[in-house]
């Protein structure tokens, strides 16, 4: 079941929605990630709105395996191969995203109410801080403090192995921050096209 969920999470969703539909390696533009928030600044709001749902997905599919098999293995612990997939992706060249959406999906297939309140606190701070990736980076030791009141041990420490492996893939948007080059979402959901990486 773990294979399976890498291999779910590998199937790079936002290179291929880049170069079947837009003739665009996305990882060649903007921030040269794979992911989701990439996929908005490079193809604009509908590639980046599918991309999200796809890479939310495959972390529900991959958490979902012990459900479908009807193996008592917790669901999160195979949700950490879909993540793995997702950031170290064997269908394209192991370069992937920051699995932030992945993560999000797992946890979707696990406790469903407490994705979202997840959902509601990255959405309030990504209101406020105009950043995904400074939301994402806020959210997470909540998130992780927040699980404690759930008393369920193995979701805080995967949700806090999470945190710690999310911030470390982040720390080229730290550099950013810091330097206040960090790029912001406008007003709404999404960026806008990046047109000046345009082919």
């Amino acid at each position: 079941m773990f294979i399976i969920a890498y291999l779910l999470g590998s199937i790079p969703s936002g290179v291929w929605i880049g170069t079947k539909f837009y003739k665009k390696d996305i990882r060649q533009f903007g921030s040269g990630n794979s992911g989701t928030t990439n996929t908005f600044r490079v193809l604009g709001k509908t590639a980046g709105i599918f991309v999200l749902l796809a890479d939310v997905l495959k972390g529900t599919l991959a958490a979902s395996l012990p459900l479908l098999f009807d193996l008592p293995i917790n669901p999160m612990v195979i949700g950490l191969g879909a993540v793995l997939g997702h950031t170290y992706p064997v269908f394209a060249q192991f370069k992937g995203g920051k699995a932030v959406a992945t993560s999000a999906g797992v946890l979707l297939a696990y406790n469903p109410p407490f994705f979202i309140f997840c959902v509601g606190l990255f959405l309030v701070l990504l209101f406020l801080t105009r950043m995904v990736s400074l939301s994402s980076i806020i959210a997470l030791p909540i998130i992780v403090l927040s699980s404690l009141f759930i008393g369920d041990w193995i979701l805080t420490l995967i949700a806090f192995i999470l945190a710690l492996f999310i911030i470390y893939r982040h720390r080229e948007n730290i550099k950013r921050i810091r330097n206040g080059t960090e790029s912001k979402v406008p007003f709404g959901l999404g960026y806008k096209k990046d047109k000046k990486n345009s082919l």
